[in-house]
């Protein structure tokens, strides 16, 4: 097996199981704050199910950035359709957003402007600590 696949495996597996307990904790607040709040058996599995593979495949999409023949900008563009691909599928699958145009459209500029801003913070957070890394030896 490919070692790039059997890592985003290893990281999917291991962190997977964060989802489910993420969306226990938006029904459980919903179900505290939302008076008529309810939910079928099946919405709730999808919920589960759902949580459980957008965690799997956001742990395991960090081994694009770990291939070494790869460039940046080929590693950041895989990891950012992947993401982009499932989160889209699966908020729509689950009726969280809408499947109109306008909305997707809003959906993507967020997540587009979150996905940069996560990527500068990690960026400046790594460009220092290498600095001061490199300034210890």
């Amino acid at each position: 097996m490919n070692k790039y696949l059997k890592e985003f495996l290893n990281r999917g597996m291991m962190f997977g199981g964060f989802g489910p307990i993420v969306i226990g904790i938006i029904y459980f607040i919903l179900s505290k704050t939302v008076d008529s709040f309810s939910l079928s058996g099946f919405d709730a599995l999808l919920g589960i199910i759902s949580t459980y593979l957008l965690a799997f495949v956001q742990a395991g999409a960090t081994v694009f950035n770990q291939i070494e023949h790869w460039s940046t900008p080929k590693s950041l563009f895989c990891h950012f359709g992947l993401l982009y691909t499932v989160y889209v599928f699966f908020y729509i699958v689950n009726s969280w957003i809408p499947f109109e145009w306008g909305v997707i459209g809003i959906f993507t500029a967020i997540f587009v402007v979150l996905f940069c801003t996560i990527g500068f913070i990690v960026y400046f957070i790594t460009q220092a600590t290498r600095k001061k890394l490199n300034s210890a030896l």
